[in-house]
């Protein structure tokens, strides 16, 4: 059982859209992540994500709307639901979500990162 600081794992990677583990709990799995740009439209047939901002904003686009989350806020995305996640600036993330979760969901692609790094 040790603490987490955020701000210093975040620290210590700077790619974009590549997830790192941070923590495990319950079969879920606390990840850290820097977005920048857009990523790929995609949606996850079993599994629910959460998206919370640390640092910076990010837009969470769905096909019928998109939805800004600001520092400190956070947004679930369901399961089955296709969505892309677009920063037009940096934004820091950390994600909640089964360990059973691809990033990219069921699009495999450039950023699809199926061997996650444990920070």
């Amino acid at each position: 059982m040790e603490k987490v600081n955020l701000a210093q794992k975040l620290s210590l990677f700077n790619e974009h859209w590549q997830p790192k583990i941070a923590g495990e709990l319950n079969g879920q799995l606390v990840k850290l992540v820097k977005f920048q740009g857009p990523f790929t439209w995609h949606h996850h047939v079993a599994e629910d994500e959460m998206f919370m901002v640390v640092r910076g904003r990010f837009r969470m686009e769905f096909r019928d709307r998109e939805e800004w989350i600001e520092e400190g806020e956070f947004i679930i995305v369901p399961r089955g639901v296709e969505h892309r996640p677009v920063a037009e600036e940096e934004a820091h993330v950390l994600l909640f979500e089964p360990a059973t979760t691809l990033n990219t969901g069921n699009v495999e692609d450039e950023f699809t990162v199926a061997e996650l790094e444990r920070i």
